[in-house]
């Protein structure tokens, strides 16, 4: 079962490399590091001030996560998602899958792992580029010294695997919805109306009812800038609550549909 499972697995990640989402999640990765890169190369002024603050790295990384946490990685999810689903849809290939000597969990779930592994892949790339944006500037103008302090490591791969569980609850959504409709403008049309409503109900006091909004209340929970406080549970254990709730919906629905592509 293990060994069908990891075939499937290569198969998908075979067929999701040729594909627009591959890239997208690539770019993404880098979109706002190579921004601020450009940006501090060229005003060469404001980088004695910017690294002469302390702690920098922290700093330097929470302020990355400002765009990305509110739009970015919730509308790259939803685009990648939707497009991984629709490779399937558009090729007819539902149906080849289908006829496959592995059962439906394991399609299902080698799928899945995909999604997951490649919106991994994003955080990994951003965290390692912002890395690079801070420290490029100061090695190719000798007279910005490099910070003092060192890299805070721990911190840094604590803050990016929190802001991947916040994720969690939009890929398992969204993935639901890519496999579910087979029109490919119902899934990103969906997500994105998702996206601009977490946006809006960031000033709600149930804010925290809300899965999409979670990335970006992290984010101002960083910043000491977030107004509302959960009175139920830690915003980690909620997303993953509802990860998980919707992974087993998704599961659900897809083993009770009737037509699968």
């Amino acid at each position: 079962m293990a060994t069908i499972l990891l075939n499937s697995i290569q198969s998908e990640w075979m067929k999701t490399k040729r594909s627009a989402a591959f890239w997208l999640v690539l770019s993404g990765g880098f979109f706002i590091p190579g921004i601020l890169t450009l940006v501090h190369l060229v005003y060469i002024k404001k980088l004695g001030k910017i690294y002469a603050n302390t702690p920098f790295w922290e700093k330097w990384l929470i302020n990355g996560w400002e765009s990305m946490s509110v739009l970015l990685i919730p509308m790259g999810i939803v685009l990648a998602t939707s497009l991984i689903a629709q490779l399937e849809y558009k090729s007819n290939g539902w149906k080849q899958v289908h006829t496959t000597p592995q059962n439906l969990t394991t399609v299902f779930f080698a799928k899945y792992t995909v999604v997951l592994v490649l919106m991994l892949q994003m955080f990994v790339l951003f965290g390692l580029s912002m890395y690079l944006a801070g420290a490029i500037p100061a090695w190719y103008y000798g007279h910005i010294q490099y910070p003092k302090e060192a890299f805070p490591w721990g911190r840094f791969i604590q803050i990016n695997a929190s802001f991947y569980v916040m994720a969690l609850p939009i890929v398992a959504l969204q993935y639901l919805l890519s496999i579910q409709f087979k029109n490919f403008m119902v899934s990103l049309g969906a997500g994105v109306a998702l996206v601009v409503a977490a946006i809006i109900a960031l000033s709600w006091r149930y804010v925290y009812l809300v899965p999409y909004t979670y990335g970006a209340i992290y984010y101002l929970q960083l910043q000491g800038k977030m107004r509302f406080k959960s009175n139920i549970l830690d915003i980690h254990y909620l997303a993953l609550i509802y990860f998980f709730a919707f992974t087993l919906l998704s599961y659900i629905l897809y083993l009770t549909k009737k037509e699968k592509g």
